[in-house]
């Protein structure tokens, strides 16, 4: 395997599958096979989930509601998929913890980083729930953040496209698709990988981002083990 430890950063939309909303166990099921695939080769799995299928903070407080208080909605809505994401893998017969930022003891562990690397080390997939803890961060941000906390080789953000384009290919049938482009060219061009805090922090601190169509069966396990799958962000 090209990485030993990896970040995968999943959308909240993802879960959904073809629903409006929501959580599709089909579609946690398609993801927990991927995710098996890739633990039975020895690789240490940290998951960020976004919230964005049950509730968004943003657009919460677009709409009137207090911002910190959207923020904090849509912290708990990634501790809800993080759950179900965890009762998926768990039916797989992985063994996984999830820990979050906001403390919810009942449900998941408090996030410590030094107990995170332990269950990585173990061989247990990592779920990290409620976002950075703080309102005005994004899931991307939590994402780099533990990422880098945890010391992971790479950022794996599964989406539905299989990488990097000119503009999105799902609107623009001439876009082209990078398989490789570095930190500056994104910022320089205007591309839209991650929020700008989460790829600021992510270029400070040189942790490559691989972005990949999360969809397509197989392609997780490709990306580990080093095949030209989707966009590489490096410097």
């Amino acid at each position: 395997m090209k990485y030993k430890r990896i970040l995968l950063k999943l959308s909240g939309e993802a879960l959904m599958g073809d629903r409006q909303y929501g959580i599709d166990p089909k579609r946690l099921a398609e993801y927990a096979h991927e995710i098996k695939q890739i633990a039975e080769k020895d690789v240490e799995i940290a998951i960020v989930i976004g919230g964005g299928n049950i509730f968004r903070g943003v657009a919460g407080a677009s709409k009137g509601m207090d911002r910190v208080q959207a923020d904090h909605m849509g912290m708990l809505a990634t501790v809800i998929n993080g759950l179900a994401l965890q009762s998926a893998l768990e039916d797989a017969e992985i063994p996984t913890r999830l820990q979050s930022a906001v403390k919810i003891n009942e449900v998941a562990e408090p996030f410590i980083r030094r107990r995170a690397i332990r269950h990585l080390e173990k061989g247990r997939v990592v779920i990290f729930g409620g976002g950075t803890g703080n309102p005005y961060f994004t899931t991307d941000s939590a994402a780099v953040l533990r990422a880098i906390e945890i010391n992971a080789d790479v950022i794996l953000k599964g989406t539905r496209v299989d990488g990097i384009y000119t503009s999105d290919p799902e609107k623009n049938a001439d876009a082209t698709k990078f398989d490789f482009i570095s930190f500056d060219d994104v910022l320089r061009k205007g591309l839209k990988v991650m929020d700008t805090t989460a790829f600021t922090l992510s270029q400070e601190n040189e942790l490559p981002i691989v972005v990949f169509d999360m969809n397509k069966s197989g392609n997780l396990l490709k990306v580990v083990s080093g095949e030209a799958i989707g966009t590489q962000v490096n410097l």
